[in-house]
C-alpha cells in the first residue's frame, strides 16, 4: 500500500487528506482494525519514535501515551508495586507482563490527560497489555505486532472500531524531512540523533555522583523530550515519566506544570486518596477526575460542596489538608528532571528541586549556566551537561 486515503486532517473541514510515501514506496504500516485519521497518525508515528528509541537505549520493554502530538507519559517496563497496582486500577491478581507494566505506568504519570490517548508499545501487544487497554478510554494503538489473543480483545473495544496499527519494526526512513506550511516547503534533516548513556559523561557540579537508576531515568526524560512538543520539560521516577510539561512558551513554565503533575502523581498514592470511598461501580474516567478534583484546593470545594459529591463517593472524603500536601510531597527524593533548552535561570531549578528533583539533564548553554549551577550546587544536586538542544515542532 504506497498511500491511505484519510476521513479528513485536524479538522473536518480539512480535505482532501491522505498519508503516502513521497519515494512511491510502501507505507511502513498496516492497518489491522479501524480507519485512523490524521491526527492519529500524526500522533502513532511520533509515539512509535520515542518507544523503539527508549527501547533500544535501555534495552526494556517501553511504552507511551500520547495526545495531541506530546507524549502525557511515557515508561519503561519496570514491576509495579501494590500501590501502583491500586492508582492505576490494575485488576486484582492480574499477572502483568514487562511490555503491559510498560504501558500501565505510562498511562499512569497523568492519567487525566491520557483520556483518550494513542497508545505505543515498543514489543508486541500481548493478552496482558490488551486486557488492560480493553477498559480505558483509548483512541488506537501502535506495536510491531500482535498476538492473536491481543488482537481479538482489542477489537471488541469501540463497538468493534478501535484503530489498530501494526508498524514494520525494521523500517528505516529518509534522512531527509518536509513540512508545508503556508503552502512554503521546509526542508530539514531528520533528528537522528542518538541518545544513550554516553550522553551523560558531562556532570557539571560539584555532585558528581550520578547512580544507574539516574542514568535509566535520564534517559528515559530525554527519548520523551525529544518527540514532545517545545518548549518542553520531564520529571522522571524509577523509568517513569511522572510529569511532561509540553508547548509552554516560558521555560519556567514548562517546569512548573511538569512539576505540577509529578505533583499529582505523587499525592495520587496518598493513603487518604487511596482510601477514597467510591460509590460502586463507578467508572475510572470519572474515578480519575474525582481525584483530580480532590487533590485540587479549589475544585475540592466545588466537589464537597451542595452534595455533589454524593454521585462519585459513599460518604462525604476528608479533605486533604494543605499540610498533610506538604508533608507527603516533602518524602518524594530522587527524581530527574530533564529539558529539552538551557535552563536560562536558577529558578527552573528551584521549582524542580519543590518536586524532589536531586538530578537533573539540560543541554548548557545559557549565558547564566553559571547561576543554574550554583543553584544546583546549593541542594547538592547532580547536573549534567550533555550540549545538544532537542526541539520538536
Amino acid at each position: 500500500m504506497t498511500e491511505l486515503e484519510l476521513k479528513y486532517g485536524c479538522n473536518p473541514n480539512q480535505k482532501p487528506s491522505r498519508i503516502f510515501m513521497r519515494n512511491g514506496g510502501a507505507l511502513p504500516i498496516t492497518v489491522l482494525n479501524g480507519k485512523p485519521g490524521y491526527i492519529n497518525f500524526l500522533d502513532a508515528f511520533n509515539s512509535w519514535q520515542l518507544v523503539r528509541e527508549l527501547k533500544e537505549a535501555t534495552g526494556l520493554p517501553s511504552a507511551a501515551s500520547f495526545k495531541h502530538v506530546s507524549p502525557a507519559g511515557a515508561a519503561v517496563g519496570l514491576p509495579l508495586s501494590n500501590t501502583d497496582r491500586q492508582i492505576y486500577f490494575v485488576e486484582p491478581g492480574a499477572e502483568l507482563s514487562p511490555i503491559a507494566c510498560a504501558y500501565i505506568r505510562a498511562r499512569g504519570a497523568d492519567r487525566l490527560c491520557s483520556y483518550g490517548d494513542w497508545a505505543a508499545l515498543s514489543d508486541t501487544c500481548d493478552a496482558a497489555a490488551a486486557e488492560y487497554l480493553k477498559a480505558e478510554v483509548s483512541d488506537g494503538i501502535i506495536a510491531p505486532g500482535y498476538t492473536p489473543e491481543a488482537l481479538e480483545i482489542l477489537k471488541t473495544k469501540k463497538k468493534g472500531n478501535y484503530n489498530i496499527v501494526q508498524i514494520d519494526p525494521d523500517y528505516v526512513p529518509d534522512t531527509v524531512e518536509y513540512k508545508d506550511v503556508f503552502g512554503v516547503t521546509f526542508q530539514q534533516g531528520r533528528n537522528a540523533y542518538k541518545i544513550d548513556e554516553t550522553l551523560l559523561g558531562n556532570i557539571v557540579t560539584q555532585n558528581k555522583e550520578l547512580p544507574e537508576q539516574a542514568k535509566i531515568d535520564m534517559t528515559v526524560a530525554l527519548i520523551t523530550l525529544k518527540y514532545t512538543q517545545s518548549n518542553s520539560v520531564c520529571y522522571v521516577k524509577d523509568g517513569q515519566a511522572i510529569g511532561v510539561g509540553a508547548g509552554q512558551q516560558s521555560r519556567i513554565h514548562c517546569t512548573r506544570l511538569a512539576g505540577t503533575k509529578a505533583d499529582s502523581w505523587r499525592l495520587r498514592q496518598h493513603p487518604k486518596v487511596l482510601a477514597l470511598p467510591f460509590v460502586d461501580g463507578i467508572r475510572r474516567p470519572d474515578r480519575d477526575n474525582a481525584i483530580d478534583c480532590y487533590l485540587s484546593d479549589e475544585e475540592s470545594q466545588w466537589l464537597l460542596a451542595d452534595g455533589t459529591w454524593q454521585n462519585t463517593f459513599q460518604e462525604c472524603p476528608q479533605p486533604l489538608t494543605a499540610a498533610e500536601k506538604q508533608e507527603w510531597l516533602s518524602q518524594l527524593t530522587g527524581v530527574t528532571c530533564g529539558s529539552d533548552a538551557f535552563f536560562p535561570f536558577g529558578d527552573n531549578v528551584e521549582r524542580a528541586r519543590r518536586s524532589g528533583v536531586q538530578y537533573i539533564v539540560q543541554p548548557g548553554g545559557s549565558i547564566r549556566d553559571d547561576h543554574v549551577i550554583a543553584t544546583a550546587d546549593k541542594y547538592n544536586m547532580t547536573m549534567c551537561f550533555t550540549g545538544m538542544r532537542l526541539f520538536h515542532h
